[in-house]
């Protein structure tokens, strides 16, 4: 048997995730019955970049399990500040921890992690590329709002090109049916193309606009994010995205009443405080929708192994370095390059989903 890790969202079936909605209802209605799930058991939570609502969500979620939890929460705590990889540092935590959450500031380092750690491992978070626990997360809250989560308008505003927490929920909602996509935002901040590719390629219907009022009446659910300035080289570029989108008492009178708003926190000026009391707004509802699911996941990885091990790339003999400075393999010694093939056959990096160059 085989260890179970989250790497991406796509690691669980759509059976997988339908039974992790039992388990979290059930751990919803009955906190007491799972109280002493995890006692004895250690999560580590590796935080190398700042978190407050994932990193204290987890480790909320191990504590009312019954369970310790371990870690840090600052790369310069650790000893990556001496030069430590990832790879040597999870060799490590995983003869401390009975389950790791990690979260990195490189795409792809939660995939290194797995691959070095002897206990299952959580990605909380790889840069902008992936953020699978706040996509548990979301569909959860979805769930719990419409009862379903397929036949459904879905708009993205904000940034959607670093917004990993959009990244990961679109390549969730793509294996439900009838979902249509709104993506609003500036054209610096556009959907990646390999995602729009995927959506094209899955069939799914999806717009692009740069006006969230003329989108707001055709939703069923608005995500709004933050532009975030911690992913900006040239915060000139920041400095003049900031602000471009604002949600306000004004503009919600233009959605529908049934519309609800969700936002992967933390809000800056995005979401105007005039629209707390808006039933519809569901951020703070998805905090603890996040905490609930979280409790589900640790219990679920650690208790259920797999009879084979998840394969995150392909064995392609080819030869080419990932176009994105921000993946791992640019930064820590000893990664050798691993391929896997997009949809429509062109060559990717299996860390972070970019493309190879020279193929």
């Amino acid at each position: 048997m085989y260890k179970r890790d989250l790497v991406s969202i796509t690691d669980y079936s759509l059976d997988e995730l339908e039974a992790l909605w039992t388990l979290a209802d059930d751990i919803e209605n009955h906190p007491r019955r799972y109280k002493s799930s995890c006692n004895n058991l250690k999560l580590a939570t590796l935080f190398y970049e700042p978190s407050t609502r994932t990193r204290l969500s987890h480790e909320s979620a191990m504590i009312e399990l019954g369970g310790n939890v371990i870690g840090f929460s600052d790369a310069k705590a650790s000893s990556a500040s001496k030069g430590e990889t990832v790879a040597d540092t999870m060799k490590v935590m995983s003869c401390f921890a009975d389950i790791i959450a990690i979260r990195h500031n490189l795409e792809g380092a939660a995939m290194v992690a797995a691959e070095n750690s002897r206990v299952p491992v959580i990605n909380a978070g790889d840069g902008g590329h992936s953020h699978p626990t706040q996509t548990l997360t979301d569909l959860y809250t979805i769930r719990k709002n419409f009862g379903r989560l397929d036949n459904l308008r879905i708009g993205f505003c904000g940034d959607l090109k670093y917004g990993r927490t959009v990244h990961s929920l679109i390549e969730a909602m793509l294996r439900y049916e009838n979902v249509s996509f709104v993506m609003i935002a500036p054209d610096e901040l556009k959907l990646p193309k390999g995602l729009k590719n995927n959506i094209i390629d899955a069939g799914a219907e999806f717009v692009e606009t740069a006006c969230l009022e003329d989108a707001l009446p055709e939703l069923d659910i608005l995500y709004m994010t933050r532009i975030q300035r911690e992913r900006f080289s040239d915060l000139s570029v920041y400095d003049r995205l900031a602000g471009t989108y604002i949600l306000d008492k004004e503009k919600m009178q233009k959605a529908k009443e049934k519309m609800i708003v969700m936002h992967p926190l933390p809000r800056v000026d995005e979401i105007s405080t005039d629209v707390d009391d808006d039933p519809r707004i569901q951020f703070f509802e998805q905090v603890m929708c996040g905490k609930i699911i979280r409790r589900a996941l640790i219990l679920d990885l650690i208790e259920r192994g797999s009879e084979e091990p998840i394969r995150r790339w392909e064995d392609i003999d080819a030869e080419g370095e990932c176009t994105n400075p921000k993946c791992i393999t640019h930064h820590e010694r000893g990664l050798k390059p691993k391929y896997k093939r997009s949809s429509n056959g062109s060559l990717l990096c299996a860390y972070c989903d970019c493309k190879i160059k020279n193929e």
